[in-house]
């Protein structure tokens, strides 16, 4: 089954709670605003609706208001993720790194603290990480079809449509994949973020059967917790939006997966990391990254070409690991 210790993920996110508590504020707050937003965009518009000659006119500004609030917060939320991704899930990953490898941590507030000053050293700028997490985000998506897909597991002729559909269950499972990169660039104190992030991907990419299939096992344990708290929040979503003006009884659906998404943020994503980090560690020990799949994902990937570019750029031009040329 799968390769990882779910005690030990346990673990790591009891022992990084001021973290979880940090995401609680973060993706719970962000939750708050949501509904802030769509009630007083709700509620405004059902106001100007009255000056509508239309008999309708109140409950459809009401509905049109509340799609106002609700894009205004989604477009903050896109503006801060590289403030979240810096100093709440870089910060984070420094201190499940250390543990994992059996390093003390600090207790208690200390350990934002302690993580913050880790993450600074390896990217002085929030901009730097968010390049370099935007560029192997891009290059993992070509892992899936430089590894065969499912079809590398099931050779089984006459299943195209299932295989398909397969293979993007395989791309959903990689979504954690750049913190984990992220994760390999703290362990080796790397003062390098973009080669160190080549390595990591092209480390990934020769380990990819082994980490997708775990990476499946937890894309399917997740979605079937967050299905589940999709279900038990469409209550209180509901009730939320009926002392709302206007027709959002719609919106509890809506509503119940930011709910959804907000848990998940906060408790699920770090036992993900948690997971894949221990599987990755341990698959990579002791191996070096192979320069013909460096190739492979630079023919593949226009992501990994640009990572790899200024990795190289790095180094004045060449990389410490780079396949000899030909004369």
């Amino acid at each position: 089954m799968w390769d990882f210790s779910i005690g030990q993920s346990v673990l790591i996110m009891m022992r990084t709670w001021p973290f979880i508590v940090f995401r609680m504020i973060v993706y719970f707050g962000i939750t708050a605003a949501y509904i802030m937003a769509t009630g007083t965009g709700a509620s405004v518009g059902y106001g100007v609706g009255h000056i509508s000659t239309d008999p309708d006119g109140p409950m459809s500004f009401a509905l049109w208001g509340g799609v106002v609030g609700f894009g205004v917060v989604s477009i903050a939320v896109y503006w801060i993720r590289e403030y979240i991704l810096y100093v709440l899930k870089a910060g984070h990953i420094a201190v499940m790194v250390h543990l994992i490898d059996g390093h003390d941590v600090p207790d208690g507030q200390g350990q934002i603290a302690y993580a913050k000053e880790v993450v600074t050293q390896r990217f002085a700028e929030a901009n730097i990480l968010f390049v370099v997490d935007q560029l192997v985000k891009g290059a993992i998506r070509a892992i899936t079809g430089l590894i065969g897909g499912i079809a590398a597991f099931l050779p089984i002729p006459g299943l195209s449509g299932i295989v398909s559909f397969m293979n993007t269950v395989i791309r959903l499972s990689l979504t954690y994949v750049d913190e984990i990169i992220l994760g390999y660039n703290i362990r080796i104190n790397s003062n390098s973020p973009f080669e160190t992030a080549r390595q990591g991907v092209v480390l990934y990419a020769q380990n990819g059967k082994h980490m997708v299939k775990n990476a499946v096992w937890l894309a399917v344990i997740m979605w079937g917790v967050s299905f589940v708290i999709f279900l038990l929040m469409l209550a209180p979503a509901a009730a939320i939006l009926w002392v709302m003006p206007g027709q959002l009884a719609g919106w509890a659906f809506v509503l119940a997966i930011v709910f959804a998404w907000a848990f998940k943020a906060a408790f699920i994503e770090p036992f993900a990391i948690a997971s894949l980090m221990q599987v990755y560690f341990e698959a990579i020990e002791g191996q070096a990254p192979n320069p013909e799949w460096d190739r492979r994902l630079a023919e593949t990937s226009s992501k990994f070409r640009e990572l790899r570019d200024k990795a190289l750029g790095s180094f004045g031009g060449g990389s410490r690991w780079d396949a000899p040329r030909a004369a």
